[in-house]
């Protein structure tokens, strides 16, 4: 295997809705740091083994500065590179970008993101999930639970959290959504980005004259930021803060459905439930791709990676990496999954990991407390699954329960 594998990122959960695509597991056995060919014809890395993932996000030699690289969308999403041509750096969005410019704005919003604020929504959080439960349990089944419960739970959180009116989430879902969609051109990407940073442009504004008690009013106050910084967290924050859960609760509820054995015992020992939280962003690993560039000839996995190569890892691939995690193709709530690669690791490690935890954690909990009988409307092989999205998970959950809801 001494040539480039000439292939586009195989990114088909071919094998069932929690399966990793069968290329993806082929390539890790035989070759953890593989060469790849992108569509376009430029040559590249692969990056499917849980040690080689791990070193390549710990070393900052591989640059996230997507105008060194051949990605051209204003956020490092998951998807195939379309273009030669680097993309500018975007003011605050900084998922792209190196130290020292990174840490200047991470260190800010860590400040932001106090243990503390995160440790005071924990009981609201409650709150926001037992209310979202009491709504759905006024319905009359069956009802799609995305709609009604797990994307309205995260929405509300990061909402409150950044001090962005609930009451305006269908700009921001619609356009989220509109862009994370994988086979779209650019400037329908363009689009769905604009018609969200002018609406951030706004509330930014509006912070910046009358800050509140939230962290874009926090961020707002610091003169040290410029509007198109503050527009970039903002839209960074948002996107990330309530997609990644969103999908995770969904897909986490199909999968739980789908193992009944393993749900019947998170419903007998609620106390499973943060390492079943840890194993089901493991084994779901809803966001998948990311891409890293070369700033110098580097070894990897014992490959030599030279100075502006691309090179693409897999989070899925890594977290289901058997030199890791035992049987890793198996849903197993208790197992210690800690280590797992769902939220990087390194300096891009993410921010709101403690916040997305403690918000799983609390939706699970509640779902499965206040609705014992749930289960699908729908055939499995029926759930529409996001094959589409740079963001894995499904389009509609319908659902349906038998006992009256506690």
């Amino acid at each position: 295997m001494n040539h480039p594998i000439p292939h586009g990122l195989p990114m088909e959960r071919d094998a069932g809705p929690f399966d990793p695509p069968a290329e993806i597991t082929r390539l890790r056995e035989a070759r953890p740091v593989s060469p790849m060919v992108f569509p376009d014809g430029h040559q590249g890395w692969l990056v499917t083994g849980y040690d080689a993932a791990r070193k390549l996000m710990a070393d900052t030699r591989f640059s996230s500065r997507q105008d060194l690289g051949v990605v051209h969308v204003p956020y490092e999403t998951p998807g195939m590179p379309s273009s030669n041509e680097p993309s500018p750096q975007v003011p605050g969005l900084f998922v792209a970008m190196d130290p020292p410019d990174h840490t200047r704005l991470r260190r800010k919003l860590t400040g932001a993101f106090t243990v503390r604020r995160v440790k005071q929504l924990e009981e609201h959080i409650s709150d926001i999930v037992e209310r979202q439960l009491d709504e759905l349990a006024r319905c009359t089944p069956p009802v799609d639970l995305v709609k009604e419960f797990t994307l309205p739970v995260p929405s509300l959180v990061i909402c409150e959290l950044l001090g962005v009116p609930y009451a305006d989430r269908e700009t921001f879902q619609v356009n989220s959504a509109k862009f994370l969609v994988r086979d779209q051109s650019l400037e329908e990407k363009m689009a769905a980005y604009g018609a969200m940073t002018t609406y951030l442009a706004e509330l930014v504004t509006r912070k910046r004259a009358e800050p509140g008690e939230d962290i874009l009013s926090d961020l707002a106050r610091d003169d040290d930021l410029s509007m198109e910084e503050l527009i970039g967290i903002a839209f960074m924050l948002l996107l990330a803060g309530h997609e990644t859960t969103a999908n995770t609760l969904a897909l986490g509820t199909f999968a739980l459905l789908e193992h009944p054995e393993q749900l019947a015992e998170l419903r007998a020992d609620p106390g499973l439930l943060p390492d079943a939280v840890e194993e089901l962003m493991r084994y779901l690993s809803v966001a998948d791709i990311f891409y890293r560039y070369a700033t110098e000839d580097i070894e990897l996995g014992g490959e030599t990676i030279g100075k502006g190569s691309t090179v693409v890892v897999s989070l899925l691939a890594a977290n289901r990496d058997p030199q890791r995690f035992d049987n890793p193709d198996t849903l197993d709530l208790h197992r210690t999954a800690r280590g797992h690669t769902s939220f990087g690791h390194g300096v891009h490690q993410c921010l709101g990991q403690q916040l997305a935890r403690i918000e799983m954690r609390a939706g699970f909990a509640g779902l499965l407390r206040r609705f014992p009988t749930l289960e699908l409307a729908i055939p499995a092989a029926e759930v529409k699954l996001k094959t589409d999205m740079n963001i894995y998970g499904v389009h509609e959950l319908p659902v349906t329960w038998t006992e009256t809801p506690r």
